[in-house]
């Protein structure tokens, strides 16, 4: 059984002690200074009851008082509530008894779940996320969707969910038209099949007859051209060998199996473009069959007036597929915030045609550019969009040159792996410990920084950590609730009583960006911990109980830095 935290029992107590409560009523519990939690929702509530704030604050507080009890804490005398004052005008500061926040600790070095529960049981959902293009090297815009989508993978599959993982590569259109005909036409250029494409794209734009044979080949491809196929299926067995490295690189869970590209709803495009038409939600507006929505700039072009289709006609066989043959509950697509209106109008144009029906949630988890030191998209210096590779190497480098400097007595393979586990780390720490929706600046310096809010002072304080177990010896003792406690303690505990709430709120945000907080949050409470309380030093049960606390606050980073995709190596 999940033992909820603190912070939920107290306000589901509060919403049962009030005598009226509207619907959607938050009491709005949160750590405090001031007290151990402090509750502010009530101040608001009397305003909307029309009551004075601390006479219904104090109605409040005596119910409170009386309990709040569950799993070790319901067996001890007098619930687990120490003392609740009103504060303010109508504000509830609350402090929980040591015994109580100690009894919490052994109940979740108990749960090899740590207090997470399992809200995700029972739900279904399909993930569209990466989607580079194929015969094209994958870049830095490729990294946040890749990098956020897996973070999301992982938190929805950890909480009881099922994911069906969705790679909606671009490996048809002209482009491949364009590159196939270069191909046959420059048989003796035997670049890697990136510059071949540029070189392609380059002579496409530039020979008006080339272009003209490469819209042919198109249509030959589209066709089913054995000659033409054949040469699209090398690219794309290419291609998909080179995403695969990548992905090893960044250590994401996208396999080559997870690949849907746009090719694969080829078959469905007439029929989407037709169901569409004879059900009345799309039309023909100069020759081309449209879907027109209110407040729309333009309308969303199924069928284009060539008869060719687009990437419209495929978000829509697509979603139409995830529905009926995937079976989502949920479906959640990671792609940058510019394509936020083309969501909408596919999103209403799916549920008008009845392809996604109310009970499905479709959720555009939008998000911001990477930008350089100059606050514009990141290239490089050449003006380039900067390639994933160079930059995932040029951060293993600085990261193996930051473990060196502080173990140089690591041997050679180790030192090799720290830096691959520090570098990735960091790369994917800078991009998910900024909330999704904004741009963020790409600073290896500040990303690789010991102190602050980066992932190499998360694997840091986990590795402390694990040193003093290590120094510790033995098991892990059980818990004295008894012993008196500090208040770096308690502020530790209650730290860690909220993980499972916090990763419930990523995946219910798609954001990952308040996992990290915690972990950096957790990751200062327990170096004030240390700075104020001896741990191997202490006499019994204090030793005991500050072991425990170490053990707990360890497995507690790990399998958070682990949900992020992010390494936590016991040394550095």
């Amino acid at each position: 059984m999940v033992v909820p935290s603190f912070a939920a029992l107290l306000a589901a107590r509060i919403t049962a002690a009030l005598p009226s409560v509207p619907a959607g009523f938050d009491p709005q519990v949160r750590l405090s200074e001031h007290a151990d939690l402090q509750a502010d929702g009530v101040l608001a509530l009397a305003r909307t009851l029309r009551r004075p704030p601390r006479q219904l604050a104090a109605e409040v507080a005596a119910e409170v008082a009386t309990g709040v009890a569950t799993g070790v804490a319901a067996a001890l005398p007098g619930g687990i509530v120490a003392d609740v004052r009103v504060a303010g005008p109508g504000f509830l500061n609350v402090t929980l008894t040591g015994e109580a926040l100690l009894g919490r600790v052994a109940e979740r070095l108990a749960d090899p779940r740590l207090g997470v529960g399992l809200p995700e049981t029972g739900v279904r959902t399909v993930l569209d996320y990466s989607h580079p293009n194929v015969a094209r090297e994958m870049h830095v815009g490729h990294l946040r969707s890749t990098i956020i989508g897996d973070a999301l993978a992982r938190v929805l599959t950890h909480l009881g969910g099922t994911v069906v993982r969705q790679n909606h590569i671009g490996d048809w259109g002209t482009q491949y038209g364009m590159l196939i005909q270069y191909l046959a036409e420059h048989p003796a250029d035997t670049a890697a099949l990136t510059q071949r494409y540029k070189t392609a794209y380059a002579l496409f734009q530039a020979d008006p007859a080339f272009a003209a044979r490469s819209r042919a080949r198109v249509v030959a491809l589209q066709g089913g051209d054995p000659d033409s196929l054949a040469v699209w299926h090398a690219m794309v067995e290419e291609s998909t060998r080179y995403f695969s490295d990548v992905y090893e690189r960044l250590g994401v869970l996208l396999t080559a199996a997870d690949i849907a590209g746009e090719s694969s709803y080829n078959p469905m495009l007439a029929g989407v473009a037709g169901d569409l038409a004879a059900a009345g939600v799309a039309r023909v507006s100069d020759g081309a069959l449209c879907v027109f929505a209110d407040g729309a700039d333009a309308p969303l072009i199924v069928r284009k007036s060539d008869g060719g289709f687009g990437y419209p006609a495929t978000d829509l066989a697509a979603v139409r597929h995830r529905v009926t043959t995937l079976r989502a509950d949920r479906i959640v697509y990671v792609v940058d915030a510019r394509q936020a209106p083309h969501f909408r109008m596919v999103f209403d144009t799916a549920r008008r045609a009845g392809w996604l029906p109310p009970e499905v949630e479709a959720v555009h988890a939008a998000f911001g550019v990477v930008l350089g030191a100059d606050g514009r998209p990141f290239k490089t210096r050449s003006g380039d969009t900067a390639p994933l590779v160079g930059l995932l190497g040029e951060a293993v480098e600085r990261a193996t040159a930051v473990v060196a400097a502080k173990n140089p007595s690591l041997p050679a393979p180790e030192l090799a792996e720290r830096g691959r586990e520090v570098g990735i780390g960091a790369v994917k720490y800078a991009d998910l410990s900024t909330s999704r929706t904004r741009d963020y600046l790409y600073d290896p310096d500040r990303m690789m920084a010991l102190t602050g809010n980066t992932s190499v002072y998360l694997q840091y304080a986990h590795a402390r950590l694990r040193s003093v177990l290590a120094k510790a010896g033995s098991a892990v003792p059980p818990v004295r609730a008894d012993a008196p406690l500090e208040d770096v303690e308690r502020a530790l505990i209650l730290r860690l009583d909220g993980f499972g709430d916090v990763v419930a709120g990523v995946a219910a945000g798609c954001e990952p960006h308040r996992l990290c907080t915690y972990l950096f949050e957790l990751a200062q409470a327990v170096t004030a911990f240390y700075e104020r309380c001896p741990v191997l030093r202490s006499p019994e049960p204090l030793r005991g109980n500050r072991i425990a606390l170490c053990a707990l606050t360890a497995s507690t980073l790990a399998t958070g830095l682990g949900l992020l995709g992010i390494a936590a190596p016991p040394q550095l």
